[in-house]
């Protein structure tokens, strides 16, 4: 159940509705374009021959105002956007990128992001108006790591938990692998290789916990740098293979129970690994 009142889930609906219609007027001014017809090097909307200038921008300063108002959204529900190089990102508050060069979004997935958002605020508001009074604490799954719950919300509204914590498991691994350009392994032995102990090997970079080698207490903490490696490694492996494997080859629907277990241990690794910084035996061999 939503962890939210109804009240402010109302307000934030309407923020939403009100950013829509501040969107489509902008949007009478432009000419629309998609990914395909951009080819990936050019804004996806760009303003009609003819139009007052003066009014375009009051407009565009409507849709930047109501993208304010309704800034929450995205996070509240989870409905987030997955785009290659740049992770899970937030379309209504990054709507203006749309106008620039190599734009990673089109309206389309703007419009389809703010159903979606809407969407979803009516069932949380469903949520809210049913919740009876209780000493047992409320859950949010929104509230999981931004890349877990990327992957996860769709299948999540629908009920389709075993999707989800499949897709949120292979999104996390994405993630990970074209941050560090390791599309030459299967998941397993990505995490293996990634998050073992010892010095990066060329082509094969390493995620290891921060700190300055000068530094006292950074020599101290790096005493525990190896079990905490093998720890963080284990965890990924473990949970590739124990969740993320059984997802994939069964039919065996989940509970909803279930899948938050899962879903929470991913989103508490995907925040370890947020805190790592990334070896490369390239970049130590270019130094020298």
């Amino acid at each position: 159940m939503s962890q939210y009142g109804v009240d402010y889930l109302q307000r934030l609906r309407a923020a939403v509705e009100k950013f829509e219609e501040a969107f489509d007027a902008w949007m009478s001014t432009q000419v629309e374009s998609d990914h395909m017809s951009a080819r990936g090097l050019f804004p996806t909307v760009w303003t009609k021959e003819g139009q007052d200038q003066s009014e375009v921008q009051r407009l565009e300063l409507g849709v930047a105002e109501a993208a304010g108002l309704a800034a929450s959204a995205v996070s509240v529900t989870g409905a987030y956007i997955g785009i290659a190089g740049l992770g899970a990102i937030d379309p209504i508050s990054n709507w203006s990128f749309m106008s620039a060069p190599k734009a990673p979004i089109a309206p389309r997935d703007i419009r389809t992001t703010t159903a979606n958002v809407k969407g979803r605020l009516d069932a949380m508001i469903v949520d809210a108006e049913s919740r009876t009074d209780s000493d047992l604490p409320t859950f949010a799954p929104a509230q999981f790591h931004p890349v877990v719950w990327a992957g996860a919300s769709a299948h999540w509204t629908t009920h389709q938990y075993r999707v989800a914590v499949r897709e949120a498991a292979e999104g996390l691994t994405v993630h990970w692998k074209e941050r560090l350009g390791r599309n030459d392994v299967d998941d397993t032995v990505f995490w293996q290789q990634t998050l073992s102990p010892g010095a990066p090997e060329p082509g094969k970079p390493k995620l290891t916990w921060p700190g300055g080698s000068d530094d006292k207490t950074v020599k101290s903490m790096r005493g525990g740098l190896e079990p905490l490696a093998k720890a963080l490694n284990a965890l990924a492996t473990g949970l590739n293979l124990t969740v993320r494997n059984v997802t994939t080859h069964t039919r065996t629907e989940l509970s909803e129970q279930e899948a938050m277990e899962r879903l929470a241990a991913y989103s508490y690794l995907a925040r370890l690994l947020d805190r790592c910084e990334t070896a490369s035996a390239d970049a130590e061999e270019s130094d020298q």
